[in-house]
């Protein structure tokens, strides 16, 4: 048996698995004869059996071609069965909800097994992809924490906490290589993969197809595929190829070298695929073989955080994820935490050759679902303040170990957006124009760009105000630009990494950036946050507060768990000026503003991101516009700290915050003198030769 055999299991033919998972699904089996004297404890262990039963019933079903026989009445059946126990309509009775499982089994036990079930589900992937490796040890896992319960039962009690805790941290620990190993070869080493495979070879007209890939389906992705069956191949390839052309221009504006790259990934949600064969197809032209990789919801990966960041079909329940995301809170500690970061280490070691040789992500995002503000739960596990320090410690130098072998200076991306059906019945319509926004003249943009850019390079500093309710005051410092003729504060950004067109950003100086930032509603990282308000001082995170929950200790670790990722401080990484005035007035149009993507969102006004600059791990690579400028507002304070401490340059984050026009009173370049060039008044473009993008306004 080797090492690959061991943690990957890409064959049924490892007969130590084999056995394993027989011996594990008869002993599952046999609980059925069995029962705990607590009631209670009884039902959620029978409950969980017959889950895991369901799981080896679809690892059989998708062995014998189920997937391919099945009608689609049948597939769907599957699917709903699959899925429907943590769905809305059903969850205040799931033991994934940490609310119903600590009422029924008490707060501490009610926490770590509604955790163990939320680990449990991630088998529903892996039974669609026969790996029957990563069934086993999650099986096993429940086993030993069942006997556990019925050897105390026999004793006529419970068992002890710190038992049953004891085998779950022993679990995250002993698997922390394989899983970071399984994770990272799908990144970086795409020689079998299941999404691309069913993509590639599957009859995308039959809409059975979507059921192939052991996500949630609903109407959202068959509507979306649909609506893609309706277009030509002649728009298909237009989608696909702005998409992959950005990829490739990403590479060349950046002086990187693409020829020395042979893969790349392809992530997004389902119901994309016409669009995702292509660009698979456009990206073997130039020479990269597509990852597509899913997501994985599994303690494994969350990390404090809900977002799914890899290849999914719909969410059954934003809040189950939300409600788990913390569950490292269980048993994260120091040791664990540098098992992780050996994992890490590990993981690069055993893929260095692949790594090297990894292009980055071109990434298709959905937008337009239902906004999620979720419910903050005291049943929920929390982070304690050391635990949050340890985890957002680890995610720092887990980036910097990565970058290490997928080395960020060499590597590129891309992110297009697009519309899903639930962001109105005039989806289609919606979708057309976002389509035209995608793909605006890049030209016309560059060139009126160049004059804000020519304006903010007069400036010692930048001054933001609202208007209105809008409480934003912001002073933004600038770095010294030595030779006009030569260098630049802001990058003149086009459609190429970042789809569409319409920002100047910069990286500005954190002393003496000051003031308010506030916005009436945004939504972030799939997250709704109602009147926003963020204090800074030298450029970093002073306060912060927002009017999501009644008290205001719930509001501000709302913000500090999903916008500052449990940092006590974030500094500003990025200013810029959303120039697209057509994706505004889209937005406007369609009443759809609170649910656009970022990528359209950060168009549309000025904004402002937290942690991480635009150019970390980048900082000393030329960047140049298309006038010849190079950029010199790479870094700041902060992250000019690589060199000597990595850990106190990086915080692994970046959320762009937006103030919409309709809110902006001001945005003024002041020079050394203190004299002033207005950029924007009341909303509106005042520089001169910038007129052009006020038309979209007055239409």
């Amino acid at each position: 048996m080797t090492e690959n055999e061991a943690v990957f299991e890409f064959s049924v033919g490892n007969d130590v698995t084999d056995e394993r998972y027989s011996l594990a699904i008869e002993r599952v089996e046999g609980i059925s004869e069995e029962h705990i004297e607590n009631k209670a404890f009884d039902d959620y262990f029978h409950t969980v059996r017959d889950f895991i039963l369901m799981m080896d019933e679809t690892y059989k079903w998708s062995e014998n071609g189920g997937k391919d026989k099945d009608s689609l009445e049948e597939l769907q059946a599957r699917n709903k069965k699959l899925y429907s126990d943590i769905l809305p309509e059903n969850y205040d009775k799931s033991y994934g909800n940490p609310t119903f499982a600590c009422e029924k089994l008490g707060e501490q036990f009610g926490k770590i097994l509604s955790s163990l079930y939320f680990e449990l589900r991630a088998m529903i992937a892996y039974a669609f992809e026969l790996k029957k490796y990563e069934m086993v040890i999650r099986i096993e896992l429940f086993l030993e924490v069942y006997g556990a319960f019925a050897q105390a039962s026999a004793e006529g009690k419970l068992p002890e906490y710190e038992e049953i805790r004891q085998i779950m941290y022993w679990f995250y620990s002993d698997y922390a290589e394989e899983a970071r190993a399984y994770k990272f070869a799908q990144i970086v080493d795409p020689k079998e993969d299941y999404f691309r495979d069913i993509i590639m070879n599957s009859d995308l007209t039959d809409i059975r197809y979507l059921y192939k890939f052991g996500e949630y389906i609903t109407d959202s992705e068959i509507k979306t595929a649909q609506h893609l069956l309706k277009m030509s191949e002649e728009e298909i390839d237009k989608l696909a190829s702005t998409l992959t052309e950005g990829y490739r221009i990403g590479f060349a504006v950046t002086g990187k070298d693409i020829s020395i790259k042979s893969t790349a990934s392809i992530l997004y949600d389902l119901g994309f695929e016409r669009i995702v064969k292509k660009a698979v197809l456009n990206l073997e032209k130039i020479g990269l073989k597509s990852g597509i990789y899913r997501y994985i919801a599994s303690t494994f990966y969350m990390g404090g955080s809900a977002r799914r960041n890899a290849c999914h079909g719909a969410i059954p329940n934003k809040q189950f994820d939300y409600d788990h995301k913390d569950d490292d809170g269980l048993f994260l500690d120091a040791a664990l935490v540098n098992r992780r970061l050996e994992a890490v280490r590990a993981a690069g070691e055993k893929y260095k050759k692949e790594a090297k040789l990894y292009g980055g992500p071109a990434i298709i995002e959905g937008f337009g679902g239902e906004l999620f503000s979720p419910k903050q739960k005291k049943e929920a596990i929390q982070l304690s303040d050391e635990q949050s320090k340890l985890l957002s410690g680890y995610k720092t130098q887990a980036l910097i170990i990565q970058n290490e072998y997928i080395i960020g200076k060499e590597e590129s991306f891309t992110i297009i957006s697009f519309p899903v059906p639930e962001i109105s019945d005039e989806y289609e319509a919606i979708f057309d124009e976002t389509v035209k926004i995608n793909t605006l003249d890049y030209n016309l943009y560059q060139n009126i760009q160049k004059k804000i850019i020519d304006a903010l390079d007069e400036a010692k500093y930048v001054t933001v105000k609202g208007m209105g309710n809008n409480r934003t005051d912001m002073k933004v410092m600038l770095h010294e630009i030595k030779d006009k003729e030569k260098e630049t504060n802001f990058e003149n950004c086009v459609a190429d990494v970042n789809i569409p067109v319409g920002e100047v950003f910069t990286s500005p100086v954190l002393t003496g950036t000051s003031g308010i930032l506030h916005v009436s509603g945004v939504y972030l990282m799939g997250l709704y946050f109602k009147d926003l308000e963020i204090k800074f001082k030298d450029g970093c995170i002073e306060d912060y507060n927002c009017a999501n929950f009644i008290t205001e200790e719930d509001n501000k670790n709302y913000i500090k768990q999903n916008i500052m990722y449990n940092h006590d401080t974030l500094p500003i990484g990025e200013f810029a000026i959303g120039t697209n005035t057509t994706a505004y007035m889209f937005a406007r149009k369609y009443n759809i503003a609170d649910k656009l993507d970022i990528l359209i969102a950060e168009k549309t006004g000025p904004h402002f991101a937290v942690g991480d600059t635009c150019y970390c791990y980048e900082e000393d690579n030329d960047t140049f516009n298309f006038d010849g400028k190079r950029l010199i507002a790479k870094e700041n304070e902060i992250s000019s700290k690589r060199k000597a401490d990595p850990n106190k340059a990086y915080f692994s984050c970046h959320t762009d915050i937006t103030i919409p026009y309709d809110e902006l009173g001001e945005i003024t370049a002041v020079r050394e003198d203190g004299t002033g060039i207005t950029i924007m008044k009341d909303g509106r473009f005042v520089l001169p030769g910038t007129e052009e993008l006020n038309k979209p306004l007055d239409e």
